[in-house]
């Protein structure tokens, strides 16, 4: 009976520790599931993407390795798949002799329908390694000297006129890629050159305003040319932002 009374706290130690050791494995889990939604956060946006560029995306994300991708574009039926892999470690000094990690495998899913910081599925990890992926091509480059060298100059007390200011702009030498408007307002004409960003980092543009006494071409701020910020406008063009602070 004794021997019994001994071994009891060993048994509810041992169990104790066990139920611990699985809280651990949970906590992995979730950082890594917590790893996966951050690609999901990267992917995330309405500007429509390749499954190449899902998946360079989604490589490019620290902690990530991309496993499978399926669909053709994120804009077409239900979108695109993308399956990663990633670790997650948790320890509990109390009852872990070592900390535990896990690789977990989650499906992305990136379409129309998808929210903001979804939950990644669990799912089975495919065989084969990880996939490479190429990197998209460079933007093209925007004609910023030029734009300068042939936008008119109009004397102070003078008037601008928008049809000459649309001509310069129709007649440069340009990507087509590269989006292009022109409007009037307040006895100025702006200039907008802007290429289509990503949805995550600073979009590429060009601004140019012509007003009597002062011709400008420039290009906002980072800050200013990061989504939702109203860098790369028109309006921005005819009345210019103040530098952040």
């Amino acid at each position: 009976m004794r021997r019994l009374l001994l071994l009891a706290p060993l048994l509810l130690f041992a169990v104790s520790g066990c139920g611990v050791l699985q809280s651990s494995e949970g906590e992995a889990t979730d950082s890594a599931r917590d790893v996966a939604r951050k690609a999901g956060e990267r992917l995330y946006g309405q500007r429509p993407r390749t499954a190449e560029e899902v998946g360079y995306i989604a490589s490019g994300v620290e902690g990530v390795e991309v496993l499978r991708v399926k669909g053709d574009s994120t804009r077409d039926g239900d979108g695109i798949e993308v399956v990663v892999r990633t670790s997650g470690t948790a320890y509990d000094q109390k009852f872990d002799p070592e900390p535990v990690t896990v690789r977990r495998c989650f499906a992305v899913r990136v379409s129309p329908k998808s929210e903001w910081r979804e939950d990644p599925r669990d799912v089975d990890c495919p065989d084969g390694p990880r996939l490479t992926f190429a990197p998209p091509p460079e933007p093209p480059a925007l004609p910023h000297e030029e734009l300068r060298a042939k936008l008119p100059r109009v004397p102070e007390g003078g008037r601008v006129d928008e049809a000459e200011v649309r001509r310069v702009v129709a007649a440069l030498d340009m990507d087509q890629a590269i989006r292009t408007e022109v409007k009037a307002g307040a006895g100025r004409v702006g200039v907008l050159l802007s290429v289509e960003g990503d949805g995550y980092g600073p979009q590429d543009c060009l601004l140019g305003r012509v007003s009597p006494g002062a011709t400008e071409v420039w290009v906002p701020s980072r800050v200013q040319r990061m989504r939702g910020e109203g860098g790369c406008t028109i309006q921005n063009a005819l009345d210019r932002m103040p530098p952040p602070h």
